[in-house]
């Protein structure tokens, strides 16, 4: 495993929003694992993990609106998969900081498959995934250039089996990276890595 690139901002937040991934929820692993930190050791920091709509702009709206009022430099965004996308895409609009777990890169190709009906992980509810979202996505997506890599952090599993861990590791090269060896693409070994994302946010020691 190879570790961040450069040291870490060390300014702690107290703004903290979490985006989960296509088809997952706000009960999935590590958004519950963030929430229970988060209301054991700090419930005092603003925690918001919002079940995303389907369409990828209704969701940008919703999400643009909810933290228009967050102090940029107090706060920060965690994105898992999809979640990754969004993540890259609020921190490019707002300036703040961002941690990705096994980001999507290009969604609008890699879901272009997962047009139709389909189900939600958590609670098998249905929902549509149209063919317009695919453009929706194309039309949020952020630049080909990132600005200012060092307020991303992505964690990167080489062993992910839906996204290509060197397609991300280019996306984010210049930004800190935590590049694992195995795992998974739902970051089945996180314990391991969840201190160094705190760090990151300057929420715990670096380690």
């Amino acid at each position: 495993m190879t570790g961040t690139t450069n040291a870490a901002p060390v300014t702690p937040v107290t703004h903290l929003l979490y985006l989960h991934g296509f088809r997952s929820s706000p009960q999935s692993t590590k958004a519950r694992k963030f929430a229970a930190w988060v209301a054991a050791h700090r419930p005092g920091l603003v925690w918001w993990c919002p079940q995303l709509p389907a369409s990828p702009a209704e969701s940008m709206r919703a999400l643009m609106t909810g933290i228009s009022a967050w102090p940029v430099e107090r706060m920060a965004v965690i994105g898992s998969s999809l979640g990754g996308f969004y993540a890259t895409a609020l921190a490019e609009r707002r300036g703040c900081r961002a941690v990705l777990l096994n980001p999507g890169v290009d969604p609008a190709r890699d879901l272009a498959d997962a047009i139709g009906a389909t189900t939600a992980w958590h609670s098998d509810e249905p929902f549509d995934f149209r063919p317009e979202y695919v453009a929706e996505l194309r039309a949020i997506g952020p630049p080909a250039q990132l600005t200012n890599l060092n307020r991303y952090f992505a964690v990167i599993a080489k062993g992910d089996e839906v996204l290509s861990w060197r397609e991300m590791s280019e996306r984010y090269a210049g930004a800190h990276i935590r590049l694992i060896e195995g795992s998974d693409h739902a970051l089945s070994d996180f314990d391991d890595h969840f201190p160094a994302v705190l760090a990151f946010l300057g929420l715990g020691p670096a380690r």
